[in-house]
């Protein structure tokens, strides 16, 4: 194959048919995106968040671009598109996680239980509590099993010695590892398998109660066993918490979601029940991306 036809293979505009025939991607239709009206089937389920006309900009970049979207209570909500197209920054910004990162400008509305968390006098330390976040890559603290999941608690205070051991306990049960660490909660937590680490992270997020769980694509670090562990747990969870999950893993999306948003350079594409969104898509760049003509 020429050096020309490895580079075409290569683009994120172009795939490949069974005969080997190269067929392109129309980049136009593709940036043009931020211009499209979502394709939106409506939940039916209650909503725990809502953005509206949501726009982002990292100081000139227009990161997200007028997204408005429902989240509903109790289900998992999926959000797929491909590498840079504003997933992971929305996400964050369902709890204020931008906050940090300099030059950045946030206007539009980010309704949790009915509530702007962009008004002024939102405590933002409660906000984090109550919508907690799950990383990429596992970030245990440099401390015992025991003190991971607890830290979260002596933060926050109030807790006796008694409560926060039975808080410890209910969490990582709930995260699916108490049986696997019950003998050694006083042991590093960096000695954990990746797959054990994240688990004990989704367990520290569970120690204070949240009401969301934010998973910016929490099993693609992962090998298949443990993902497999991190999905299972996922569908457990859901019948008491919010989940919103970033994945890059199509199949994924379809086996742990019951709703799914598709971003495409900022903007929210398609959104509707996943089963929809994968087998009608209303949208071309949607089928396109799903079949893997881009991305």
């Amino acid at each position: 194959m020429s050096q020309q036809n490895s580079s075409l293979n290569n683009s994120p505009l172009t795939t490949v048919s069974k005969d080997g025939a190269i067929k392109r991607v129309n980049e136009e239709r593709l940036l043009t995106s931020a211009e499209t009206v979502t394709k939106m089937r409506a939940p039916t389920a209650p909503l725990k968040i809502q953005t509206n006309t949501l726009n982002i900009y990292y100081g000139a970049n227009h990161a997200i671009k007028s997204v408005s979207m429902p989240i509903p209570e109790k289900q998992v909500t999926a959000l797929m598109g491909p590498s840079g197209c504003g997933k992971s920054t929305f996400l964050k910004s369902l709890n204020r996680m931008l906050d940090i990162i300099p030059d950045t400008h946030i206007s539009g509305e980010v309704l949790f239980d009915n509530k702007n968390v962009y008004a002024h006098g939102i405590d933002v330390v409660e906000l984090r509590q109550r919508l907690g976040m799950v990383f990429q890559r596992p970030n245990p603290f440099p401390k015992s099993i025991f003190e991971n999941v607890a830290y979260g608690l002596k933060i926050m205070g109030g807790f006796s010695r008694s409560e926060i051991a039975d808080r410890v306990e209910t969490s990582l049960r709930g995260a699916a590892l108490w049986d696997e660490v019950q003998n050694r909660l006083n042991q590093s937590a960096l000695g954990l398998s990746g797959g054990q680490q994240q688990r004990l992270c989704i367990a520290r997020a569970l120690a204070v109660a949240p009401e969301v769980l934010l998973m910016d694509e929490p099993a693609s670090a992962l090998d298949p066993i443990a993902t497999l562990k991190i999905e299972d747990l996922i569908h457990e969870l859901r019948q008491q918490y919010t989940i919103v999950i970033v994945t890059h893993n199509l199949q994924q999306a379809t086996r742990v979601s019951q709703y799914t948003g598709f971003f495409l350079t900022g903007a929210l594409i398609e959104f509707g029940p996943t089963a929809d969104v994968f087998e009608h898509s209303l949208d071309e760049r949607t089928y396109d991306f799903i079949m893997g003509r881009f991305g």
